[in-house]
């Protein structure tokens, strides 16, 4: 088997890369080669070019046809509709990575593929749905075997899923109160990429999976909370917890507020039957505890990654002082 990956160099696609190659796959990658998070795989193919424009993409794939085609970079309608003239005709599958983050806000848990995919919050979100409209049309149109995957919040030892990453962590070793929004209480589904990697790699080649929408996340499902302290704890630190109102954290901070009025303070606990049901055996193996252990001692091993952000402090202590809301130790 043979893959194109558009993408492949980030914290989820890298796994998926090594991931298709353990198991055998040929596996070329495409990307502008500019803003890689990951370092490609040595065993890959690696192709430079612009997916945007097509003639950059023919002039580095020549005729070559690819039994899986996966885009990780599609994020408006025009990045797809231009996949699906480019491919139409060179892929036996195309595999479209969405986000888990288009389900409805607040809908009754677990989250199946049946819940309404709808996010008045986040134009992201929004996006990703009419990708996914528009996809879903080209199959029905005929001759576009499409697979949609949604992640939900997937992670590696590089990003730690706290805002700012490893400026959270510093202020929680300094002493420095951590904000957590509302009352930290909501569930959040946490994902080793190692472990959606295994999960992603088996839809392909499968036909079963044409015309169809999967998500791939573990089952283990823990509040915010808890995963202030499980990192604290990987840390070293005491954490000194701050709770404070989504709406008041996007007064100061729109963007910040966004992520959280329209996915974080929503319990999001999933439902991975149908994924179980087509790759046998798959089940999420790398709890959260090892990964925050994993997160901590990969920014401690090199100084250089313990990067704060001096403008986020700040704005965490407007946050705070606006709020105006007790700490919990």
């Amino acid at each position: 088997m043979n893959a194109l990956f558009i993408g492949g160099t980030g914290v989820i696609s890298s796994a998926c890369v090594r991931a298709a190659i353990a198991r055998g796959v040929d596996v070329t990658i495409f990307c502008r080669g500019k803003t890689m998070s990951h370092s490609p795989a040595p065993a890959a193919r690696v192709l430079y070019g612009d997916i945007r424009e097509p003639s950059s993409v023919r002039a580095a794939l020549g005729d070559r046809h690819f039994d899986v085609v996966i885009q990780w970079v599609g994020f408006v309608p025009a990045h797809v509709e231009l996949d699906v003239d480019l491919f139409r005709k060179r892929t036996g599958q195309y595999v479209f990575v969405s986000s888990a983050s288009a389900y409805q806000p607040g809908a009754p848990l677990p989250i199946t593929e049946a819940t309404p995919l709808d996010n008045p919050y986040s134009q992201y979100s929004r996006d990703k749905i009419a990708c996914e409209a528009r996809l879903s049309q080209a199959h029905r149109d005929g001759d576009f075997p499409v697979t949609i995957v949604r992640p939900s919040h997937t992670y590696d030892a590089t990003s730690l899923p706290l805002r700012g990453g490893w400026t959270a962590v510093d202020r929680m070793r300094r002493g420095l109160p951590v904000i957590v929004a509302d009352n930290g209480a909501s569930l959040w589904t946490l994902t080793h990429s190692d472990d959606f990697a295994r999960a992603f790699v088996g839809l392909f080649g499968r036909q079963e999976a044409f015309g169809q929408a999967f998500h791939v996340t573990s089952d283990e499902a823990i509040t915010w909370t808890q995963i202030h302290e499980i990192i604290a704890h990987s840390a070293g630190a005491t954490p000194r917890l701050a709770y404070v109102p989504a709406k008041v954290v996007a007064e100061v901070d729109p963007d910040w507020g966004a992520s959280l009025l329209g996915d974080k303070v929503h319990s999001k606990v999933f439902d991975n039957s149908k994924i179980k049901r087509l790759v046998a055996g798959y089940k999420a193996t790398i709890p959260f505890a090892q990964g925050a252990a994993e997160q901590i001692a990969w920014h401690d091993a090199d100084a250089g990654r313990r990067t704060v952000d001096v403008a986020l402090n700040a704005r965490m202590d407007r946050i705070l002082l606006r709020a105006r809301v007790p700490e919990k130790r």
